[in-house]
């Protein structure tokens, strides 16, 4: 069992940043963490995590501009610099059993979620 909470969102002007946090409380396991949003009428989409070699990778529309760093095996980060309105979502923390590699943009191999947290770029 994991349990999610994400914090750090809020709202900022085109071009500022913000930094989300992800804490994960486990009763036990490895799992692997990755950042989704989510835009109104939309699927979640995957934003940035680890790949199968843990090598931190990027959705095309962040890359350059949102970078994820971990400092403890429970806890995430994701920079986000360079807003724009188009970054405006909900952003979730999700986790996923460290053995389950393939696929890991795709929301469906994610068993745990956070509640999000709002994100708003204004222009």
């Amino acid at each position: 069992q994991v349990q999610l909470m994400e914090s750090g969102g809020g709202s900022v002007q085109s071009g500022g940043s913000l930094r989300l946090s992800c804490t994960a409380s486990t009763s036990g396991g490895n799992y692997i963490l990755a950042w989704f949003r989510q835009f109104p009428r939309s699927e979640r989409e995957w934003v940035a995590g680890f790949n199968t070699a843990n090598n931190a990778v990027f959705a095309d529309s962040v890359k350059g501009r949102f970078t994820i760093s971990q400092d403890t095996a429970k806890t995430l980060y994701l920079q986000m610099n360079k807003l724009t309105p188009e970054d405006t979502a909900m952003y979730y923390c999700a986790a996923r059993p460290a053995l389950r590699t393939n696929s890991y943009r795709s929301a469906q191999i994610y068993d745990y979620w956070g509640q999000g947290t709002q994100v708003t770029v204004s222009s």
